[in-house]
This record gives C-alpha cells, sequence and structure tokens, in this order.
C-alpha cells in the first residue's frame, strides 16, 4: 500500500510518496522562493525572433521566458493573424489565415501583453519555458480551457466506462473547451465528476478576469501549496495513509479532502512521534541514495545513472549475480528487474528529455520483446508523465523519451561544486542549511536545553541562515521559549554545527 508523508517546517515542505516502504516519488517547496510552474502571467512580448519561431516575453523575473510557436494555441495564432492582417477582421480574413502557414512574427508583436502558462521552470541559464496551451488540474479532470480536443487516460481500459466518462464530461463542459478525462474518474458518480469541471472552469473565468485589470509582467494565479497538489494528484484508493508531522496543514489538509474526496477524509492522520517522520520511514536515507550514481538491484546487479543537460545514460550491469540456470536466462532476469528499476528511478530522479538505457546484450529476439514489454508497463502503470519507448535494439539499446517537469532531485538539492567546475556534487548552502535547522528543531523538541544557547556553524552557514532564514530562528524561539545565538565559527565544516549551552 502507499503512503504520502508529508514533513512541514517553517523553511520548507518535503512530501514523499512510498509503496510498501520504497520510496517512489520526492517534492520540495522552499517557503522563501517562487514555484512558477503551472502559474498563470500577463506577460510582455519583449522580443520576436521568426528565425526560430519563438518570443521572448517577460514575466518579472531574472530572465525572460521564451515562446515557441508550437506552445501558442491554433484559435489564438488565428485570432492575431487575422487581426494582423486587417484592421477590421471577420469570418473571411480568419479563413485565410487558417490556410496560411503559421508566423510567430504575425501572431505576436513586441510590446503585446500576452495571457501564458508557464509549463517549464527556469533550467540552468534557460528561462522558463511559456504556453498559451493552457492547463487546470483537477481531482479527476484536466481541463484545457482553449482547446476543444477531450481525451481519457490509458488507464481507464473499460470500453463502457470510457464512453460514459466521455459523454457526462460533454455534457457539462461549456463549448470550446476540452481537456483530458483522470484515470481517478473511474467509477465516480456524475455529480462529483460535474462538481470538479464547475471549480475547474470558474477559475478559469476567474483568471480571465484578471487578465484584463492585471498590472504587466503580474501573476494572476498560482497552483495549490506543494502538500495539497500532491493529494490531489495521488489519493486514490491504492493510499493507505496521508501523514503530515504539521497540526496545522494535517487540519487543513484534512478540511481539504473532506470537500474533494470525503471518502478518503479519515486516511489524514497527524504525525506525533519524538522521532522526526522522514527519519521514521527511512525517507532521508533513500533521498541521498537518489543522488548517487550507482544504484544496486536485488540480484546482485546494478544501474549506473549520469545525467547531462541533453540526456539522461543508464548502464545495467550484472555485478554479483550469476544465476542459476543458463546465461541467457540470468541476462533476462537481471534485465527484467533492471526495467522496473529504471522506471522508479527516473520518477524519483524526475528525469526526463532523452534517455538511453543500455541494457545487458540479449541473443533472442523473443527476449528483446519481453523487456520492451515490461519496461513499458512498468512506465505505464507507474508513471504519470508521458513517455514514448522505442524497441530493443540488438546491442540492448533502448532509447526513450520522458516529458520533462521541473528541476531534477539532483538540481533542486545540489549545486555545483566549486572545485571540479561541475564535474561532481556537493550538497547545497541551502541544503545543509535546512538539516541543521531539522537537527536543532529535534533537540529543542527534547526539552532538554537552556534558555540561551549558542548554536557554533560554518561561516557559509552563519551568513544564509542570519539573512534568507532569520525569520525561522525567530519563530524557533518563540515556539521553544529559548533565546539562539549563531556563531560563526570557521572550524567547523559546512555540515558540522556546536550546540553550546550557557
Amino acid at each position: 500500500m502507499k503512503k504520502i508523508l508529508i514533513n512541514d517546517n517553517l523553511w520548507q515542505t518535503r512530501v514523499a510518496i512510498t509503496q510498501d516502504g520504497l520510496l517512489q516519488n520526492i517534492y520540495f517547496a522552499t517557503h522563501n522562493q517562487e514555484t512558477l510552474e503551472r502559474s498563470f502571467f500577463k506577460g510582455m512580448v519583449t522580443k520576436v525572433l521568426p528565425g526560430i519561431q519563438t518570443a521572448f516575453v517577460d514575466i518579472g523575473q531574472e530572465r525572460a521566458g521564451f515562446l515557441h510557436i508550437s506552445e501558442i494555441d491554433r484559435e489564438l495564432a488565428i485570432e492575431n493573424m487575422s487581426k494582423h492582417a486587417q484592421v477590421e477582421y471577420d469570418e473571411q480574413a480568419k479563413q485565410k489565415a487558417r490556410r496560411q502557414k503559421p508566423n510567430i512574427a504575425k501572431i505576436v508583436k513586441e510590446g503585446d501583453p500576452i495571457l501564458i502558462q508557464v509549463s517549464k521552470e527556469p533550467v540552468y541559464e534557460k528561462g522558463a519555458k511559456l504556453t498559451t496551451c493552457f492547463t487546470l488540474p483537477g481531482r479527476f479532470f484536466v481541463l484545457t480551457p482553449n482547446i476543444p480536443r477531450l481525451g481519457v487516460s490509458k488507464k481507464i481500459e473499460d470500453r463502457d466506462e470510457r464512453y460514459r466518462l466521455k459523454d457526462l464530461v460533454r455534457k457539462n463542459l461549456p463549448e470550446g473547451m476540452g481537456g483530458i478525462i483522470r484515470t481517478t474518474s473511474e467509477g465516480r458518480t456524475d455529480r462529483e465528476i460535474a462538481k470538479d469541471l464547475r471549480y475547474l472552469v470558474k477559475t478559469w473565468e476567474t483568471i480571465q478576469k484578471n487578465f484584463n485589470s492585471a498590472e504587466p509582467e503580474a501573476k494572476i494565479y498560482e497552483d495549490l501549496p506543494l502538500s495539497f497538489q500532491v493529494v490531489r494528484d495521488h489519493l486514490d484508493d491504492d493510499v493507505e495513509a496521508v501523514i503530515s508531522d504539521n497540526k496545522t496543514n494535517q487540519k487543513e489538509l484534512y478540511k481539504f479532502v473532506k470537500t474533494i474526496a470525503p471518502e478518503h477524509a479519515m486516511k489524514v492522520k497527524l504525525y506525533t512521534q519524538a522521532i522526526p517522520l522522514f527519519k521514521e520511514y527511512d525517507i532521508d536515507h533513500q533521498i541521498k541514495a537518489a543522488l548517487d550514481k550507482k544504484v544496486p538491484l536485488r540480484s546482485g546487479g546494478s544501474l549506473i545513472i549520469e545525467t547531462t543537460e541533453a540526456m539522461a545514460v543508464v548502464d545495467v550491469n550484472t555485478g554479483k549475480f550469476i544465476g542459476k540456470s543458463n546465461l541467457e536466462d540470468t541476462i533476462l532476469k537481471t534485465n527484467l528487474e533492471a526495467a522496473q528499476e529504471v522506471a522508479r528511478q527516473l520518477r524519483l530522479r524526475n528525469i526526463g528529455g532523452l534517455i538511453v538505457i543500455d541494457f545487458i546484450d540479449m541473443a533472442t529476439a523473443g527476449n528483446r520483446q519481453k523487456l520492451f514489454n515490461a519496461l513499458e508497463k512498468a512506465l505505464k502503470e507507474q508513471d504519470k508523465f508521458q513517455s514514448v519507448v522505442l524497441k530493443v535494439s540488438e546491442f540492448g539499446l533502448v532509447q526513450m523519451t520522458r516529458k520533462r517537469s521541473g528541476k531534477t532531485l539532483t538540481q533542486q538539492l545540489m549545486r555545483t561544486c566549486s572545485a571540479c567546475k561541475g564535474i561532481g556534487y556537493v550538497p547545497s548552502i541551502q541544503t545543509d542549511s535546512f538539516s541543521i535547522l531539522r537537527s536543532v528543531q529535534e533537540y529543542l523538541k527534547k526539552g532538554s536545553f537552556d534558555k540561551d544557547t549558542t548554536i557554533s556553524i560554518n561561516p557559509t552557514i552563519f551568513e544564509y541562515l542570519s539573512s534568507a532564514e532569520y525569520n525561522a530562528i525567530l519563530t524557533l524561539e518563540k515556539e521553544y521559549s529559548v533565546k539562539i545565538a549563531l556563531l560563526s565559527d570557521k572550524q567547523l565544516g559546512q555540515t558540522q554545527y556546536k550546540i553550546n549551552k550557557k
């Protein structure tokens, strides 16, 4: 059974999804950093580059976002092309625009205000990826307010149920809108799904209204807080419990679940044990393991996972596994186990884009087909992001793509090493600071502290905590009735700290 574990602190929210104790997904939200993905902005077009069919749009961030012509919905493109073609455009102008080859220079102009949504967070030196093909996720349905196509999750296999859901959505969806019927809608009542649709349509109307009154570069709408997003997207009959270690968060989640899925409300529980939640369920150790290049397999084999900006490569090794029968059977067993673990690691590490998996060579075409089927099934059943897998080659290589979404686990938790210039990684200052804050909070919870407590830390950590997380220190002082003094100590490493009682 699955569990959703929520560690909610003053400085960061972490949400883990486990199955039978094994970490499947991990999500992070830092309270002093803005999350852009899925947010709507009133952007201003700053530059149009017809040569690469891309426009740059200012959304009030450090770098302008980029909008490719493939991310502009067809109706907006036709409407703008016909508008720019003549001052008073009519149906004849629209029909002429439909026959023309799309050209971004005819769709948007510099200085134009435009409603856009962030589809991908900024990565490396790239700005945010933008789109006008809008999506609004709900519990049972993902609304595409300006794209009238209607789809059903492939995981809903019953034909009659697919027809029922499509008919129901068409009856309740305004003309010109479309979307995707989610797996969670299977077996749900007409009333439940209609309620979800009404909420999404109302949200879209609010976004349109806010766009008209908003200032340029303003954020118009953002998705729910992280813990609410994960519960909305993952809570189903397979989830045994939703456990939060923050009383306020647990109460708010309970009310939220009682509204959207009352049958699951009793699963929302408060964790009150002395041992930290993520330590109790071995989450911290599993996160650390997910940052390693080498992943051991139960059979004795292993995976080696390496990523670059362009692609990710996974190498499968037999290691100590020698099998009990012939060599081909040994290789097949290792490859099948590796396929399951690859699917998990891609989710856990949030690896997307182009991926090449170097499985162990197999001589039999039938075994290669078994491997392909196993990998495709694992991705389809366990991964909510779309992937495309090509057949296993004679060399045992599998080429695949997986939809990118946000930063990888490495990008979220690590920073480029100043010594090796990117060859390896060390924990970021923020990650080490949060780790120390968690340790301090755990120490204070035990109650064996003096009213005046001095904490010696590395100068780099001292600078970060005293500037970016000073409010967290103040809140800890208030919560535990203690006076905390931070002391910079050059003798301490970045992960070290000392608590000195007065």
